[in-house]
C-alpha cells in the first residue's frame, strides 16, 4: 500500500554516524565517544604577522574553532598519544613546529578524570 507516494512498511535509512580515530589507541570510534583536543587559531595582525600562538585545550563540546585531533575518554589513551607526540605531529602541519606545556597535560588528565 502507497501513501504518499511511498511504500508503507519500508524501513527508513538509518543515520551515518561520524567515526573519528583516536590519537591514542588509533580505533575508529563514534565522534560523540571521543573527546576533542584543540589549538586554537593563531592571532595575526592585518600583515599577516603571527602576535600569538593559539592556546591548546580540550573542547568537550566539540564546537572550539581551531585544529582538533580525537581521543578516547581514558587517561590511558591521552598518556599514549602524548607519549606518541601525536598532538605535537598534529598541530605542526599549520606551519611552526608546536611544543605543548607540560601544564596542558596535566589539565587535560584532570579534566578528562573528572569526565571519564
Amino acid at each position: 500500500m502507497k501513501v504518499n507516494g511511498r511504500e508503507r512498511g519500508v524501513l527508513m535509512r538509518q543515520k551515518k554516524i561520524p567515526m573519528r580515530m583516536c590519537a591514542g589507541c588509533g580505533e575508529m570510534k563514534p565522534k560523540k565517544d571521543l573527546v576533542r583536543v584543540v589549538k586554537a587559531p593563531d592571532s595575526k595582525d592585518e600583515s599577516g604577522k603571527v602576535l600569538e600562538k593559539g592556546a591548546v585545550s580540550l573542547d568537550l563540546t566539540g564546537r572550539k574553532p581551531g585544529r582538533g585531533v580525537y581521543v578516547c575518554r581514558s587517561i590511558e589513551c591521552l598518556k599514549a598519544a602524548r607519549k606518541a607526540k601525536k598532538f605535537e605531529r598534529a598541530f605542526s602541519g599549520q606551519g611552526a613546529p608546536v611544543k605543548i606545556p607540560d601544564e596542558v597535560y596535566q589539565k587535560m588528565e584532570e579534566e578528562i578524570g573528572a569526565d571519564g
